[in-house]
């Protein structure tokens, strides 16, 4: 028979994976040829994998990644690619994150920027290390409606402290002198603090005119560049459409 007292006092634990298991236990005859122990460590596995793979959802769904089902071991290295499989498996692991380096991600319009970055920040996820993802587009606009809104500092902190941030679409098109003195608050709070992954159709070097203002490029630029990884993926066609999961 269940011991229901015991199942509902693993609930209101919040320990709803080790109820489930505890009552299979009891109505399999086969439990009762294990010890104790190895009964109990069959529970604790189950309620911290469970708990693991939950940490693990809610920290993608979070990210808002464009693409969610991207990850570092679907990576195809075709040769017109150019990408250097080393560099992208030891990035993989997350150690520039620990050691608070940036990755520039370079290419073409279609080239597979977006893929990499957000399998570099889904493999971020795995080590349960928090990420958001946002278009740059997107992100200035954010801080234009929280500063009519009042809640522009509230906004700004959450960009400067995530362990990882993921900026696709970076300076496709020239900025507003606001817009560069926003981006470099966010630039320099993240410097030696925080890992930043910049998705951009052009070269650092082409950067400085996308920002404008002389003395603003050259803050910005100053805290990225030198601490950064440098990918540049060759060819047009996207990782994803030669996966045949778009047209």
């Amino acid at each position: 028979m269940v011991n229901q007292p015991t199942v509902r006092k693993q609930h209101e634990m919040r320990l709803s994976a080790m109820a489930e298991s505890f009552q299979a236990q009891l109505l399999d005859p086969g439990f009762q040829e294990l010890s104790f122990e190895e009964c109990f460590s069959m529970l604790v596995d189950l309620e911290w994998s469970r708990r693991k793979n939950n940490r693990l959802t809610t920290l993608i769904r979070k990210a808002d990644f464009q693409q969610t089902n991207a990850c570092i071991e679907d990576v195809e290295y075709h040769a017109d690619h150019k990408l250097d499989r080393t560099q992208i498996l030891r990035l993989g692991t997350g150690a520039y994150i620990h050691d608070k380096l940036n990755i520039i991600i370079m290419g073409a319009s279609g080239a597979g920027k977006t893929y990499l970055a957000c399998a570099f920040g889904i493999a971020a996820c795995r080590n349960f290390l928090p990420v958001k993802y946002i278009r740059l587009p997107e992100l200035l606009n954010e801080l234009a409606v929280a500063s009519c809104e009042g809640i522009f500092q509230r906004v700004m902190k959450m960009y400067k402290k995530v362990p990882l941030l993921i900026l696709d679409e970076w300076l496709l098109v020239s900025l507003k002198e606001d817009e560069a003195r926003d981006l470099l608050e966010i630039v320099e709070a993240r410097h030696q603090t925080g890992s930043t992954i910049f998705c951009s159709q052009f070269a650092p070097g082409g950067w400085h005119s996308k920002i404008g203002e002389s003395t603003l490029a050259d803050a910005i630029l100053d805290r990225i560049v030198h601490s950064s990884y440098t990918i540049t993926i060759e060819g047009t066609d996207s990782m994803r459409k030669r996966k045949g999961l778009i047209n």
